[in-house]
């Protein structure tokens, strides 16, 4: 029997459902003790993320409409402003506002999960008393060097120190301990159960200090389990470049970006072997969002895939264009952008830090580095005293002013806590929700708005973190990642090693750690437009029960480690699944949707003493995105 520790979706539920019955800011000390104590959210395991339940208002008002919440309670509670997610966008409005207008203007943040930080979620595991930190969604602060004065700004102000990471990341962590790249191939899709100890493609790029392939295309193409013909044509595809193509430069871009990937392999390398397809499909994961077989030959080259190596586009773009856009932009799978600007937790410390910025006594720590082993108090978010309160498992269902848009001084907001509608009231309110969902919630949104905001979409994402109590399997395997196509979870690593704010990585292979496992689910129709590939993989992935992840990590990590090192049920101490429905944003493309960017323009527009912020409006999954929308539709309120 399994001793692996969990929360499955009645009890997850139940713990929920306890704290949200309390009385707002409650602080009676006999109530408080009644409460389960393992009711910490960064803590709890099993299926988390969009925990279950937490989209289920949400829904029943975008699939049935649905209007009549029964009874409905008016708080005396108004705002100065309210905030309707507590995502890293959300939190950041709130910031910028109370910035610009006074610490003493008071806000309300709403959100419908159980923890705040949207997809910067923070797993805690821990293993004879010894606590692992990793992600559970947003991980990094990518290349801070092109980011806006706006978002370092806000990084600062928070307590944040970037060149703390150039000591706190431990570049040689890999290196010394010989853990390299492999690609594991499974016995369900590919005959046989085989680790290669070369990565195929380029998605460890963004891991730095991971060695390169320690083998040579041809040994490593002849060590895996492919046909004689998959053999050949992967190798080929590995050995070519689209520098190879004969075109003028500005033929090259044109056809680049208007090409799909899958038939410059078919048509160009001759790929057709549904091994060498598969490989390449899953070859850029969550760099991308949805799966190569949609992707032009120009983003499958910037983002890692198959047979692309993303350091060419230097000599595709030519030296003085190519270190302009590095400057401008950052490029993360390349070695000039390191990519280290990373907390234990990822940028859930960017989150928590702006949390006990606005509401000091959540916790211990005066900057983001004494954060991080600070537990904070959940009890603290919502207490009536405070200036900034943010209420938790609340899904707001309307919005609308008071008046007229175009005069109205009052926005009221309607919320669902514990199947109970409440209604409170703010001068101001900045939608850091889903940008799909606010024509939905927003009723009085012109229509021309709300049909732009509809075209968003986001990509179905799961970042799988487990806690093991050892890594000696990871080290006699001499390996620290691996790409998995035939998996569910295509990616799995060893976490970054980081150690600061008195928090240490893992050091040893007799010592406990995380690893992540990464999962993109793409649709089984190959080809097919990405939006409908995202609906797809999202219904199988919120179809799977806890018991159905258990049994496909089992497979996958028994048939890769050896089994002499690894045993799943001695070894696996904790698995928490952050199943993120609606995860990263979806950017467009040129062959699918090209006015999605116009669409984005549109739908953020202000609406009255209504704006819009979230990622989603920027067209990136980035936190500095996040960041600098929020600060734009907190300048738009005025």
């Amino acid at each position: 029997m399994s001793k692996i520790k969990r929360r499955d979706f009645i009890n997850g539920t139940l713990m929920v459902a306890g704290a949200s019955m309390l009385p707002f800011g409650c602080t009676n000390p006999t109530v408080l003790d009644t409460i389960d104590p393992v009711i910490y959210p960064p803590s709890l395991t099993g299926l988390r993320g969009s925990q279950p339940g937490s989209n289920t208002h949400a829904h029943e008002k975008a699939w049935n409409n649905k209007s009549d919440w029964g009874s409905n309670t008016e708080l005396k509670e108004e705002y100065d402003l309210i905030v309707v997610g507590g995502g890293i966008s959300g939190l950041s409005a709130a910031f910028f506002y109370q910035q610009k207008h006074g610490t003493d203007k008071k806000i309300l943040i709403l959100d419908n999960h159980d923890d705040f930080g949207g997809h910067a979620r923070r797993n805690e595991h821990t293993m004879d008393g010894n606590m692992r930190l990793i992600f559970g969604g947003s991980q990094t602060i990518v290349s801070p060097h092109a980011r806006s004065e706006t978002t370092l700004g806000l990084l600062r102000d928070v307590g944040i120190d970037l060149e703390k990471f150039k000591v706190a990341y431990d570049t040689d962590f890999y290196k010394r301990n010989n853990l390299g790249t492999a690609t594991y191939f499974n016995k369900e899709k590919f005959g046989a159960d085989k680790v290669v100890k070369h990565p195929f493609a380029h998605y460890h790029a963004f891991i730095e200090g991971l060695p390169k392939a320690s083998i040579s295309h041809e040994e490593a193409v002849e060590q895996t389990p492919l046909s004689k013909k998959g053999k050949a044509q992967l190798l080929k595809l590995l050995k070519s470049s689209i520098n190879d193509l004969d075109m003028p430069y500005e033929e090259l871009e044109e056809y680049i970006y208007n090409t799909l990937y899958f038939d410059y392999l078919k048509d160009k390398l001759g790929v057709d072997d549904p091994g060498v397809l598969e490989m390449a499909r899953n070859s850029c994961l969550d760099n991308l969002g949805p799966g190569t077989d949609v992707a032009t030959i120009g983003e499958a080259l910037e983002t890692g895939g198959l047979g692309l190596d993303p350091e060419s586009v230097r000599e595709l773009y030519g030296k003085e264009y190519f270190e302009e856009s590095l400057n401008d932009y950052g490029n993360i799978m390349v070695e000039d952008d390191q990519y280290i600007h990373h907390f234990p937790d990822g940028n859930a410390t960017i989150a928590r830090a702006l949390v006990k910025k606005m509401i000091p006594n959540v916790g211990e720590g005066e900057n983001a580095e004494e954060l991080v082993l600070s537990k904070f108090d959940y009890s603290q978010l919502d207490k009536p005293s405070n200036i900034v309160r943010l209420r938790l498992n609340s899904t707001v269902v309307n919005v609308r002013h008071a008046g007229s848009p175009d005069s109205s001084s009052e926005v009221l907001v309607n919320y669902i806590n514990d199947n109970s509608s409440y209604q409170v009231k703010g001068k101001g309110v900045v939608m850091a929700c889903y940008n799909m969902m606010i024509p939905h919630i927003v009723s009085d949104l012109p229509d021309e708005q709300r049909t732009a905001l509809r075209k968003h979409n986001k990509v179905p994402l799961q970042y799988t973190s487990v806690g093991l109590k050892n890594w000696r399997a990871f080290k006699e395997m001499e390996m620290g990642f691996a790409m998995s196509p035939g998996n569910i979870h295509q990616a799995l690593f060893m976490d970054f090693p980081v150690s600061i704010g008195g928090y240490d990585y893992t050091k040893l292979p007799d010592d406990p750690c995380a690893i992540q496992m990464i999962s993109c689910p793409f649709g089984d129709s190959w080809g097919a437009p990405p939006i409908e590939q995202y609906k797809e993989g999202r219904q199988r992935m919120l179809a799977m029960q806890f018991a159905d992840y258990e049994k496909e990590l089992r497979a996958h990590l028994t048939g890769m480690l050896p089994k002499n090192s690894f045993d799943f049920d001695r070894d696996v101490e904790s698995i928490t699944i952050n199943r993120w429905a609606h995860g990263y944003a979806h950017t467009g493309s040129a062959l699918f949707d090209p006015d999605l960017w116009d669409a984005a323009k549109k739908g953020r527009q202000p609406h009255g003493r209504i704006t819009i912020a979230n990622h989603d409006s920027g067209l990136s999954a980035y936190a500095h995105v996040a960041i600098d929308q929020a600060h734009r539709a907190v300048k738009e309120l005025g």
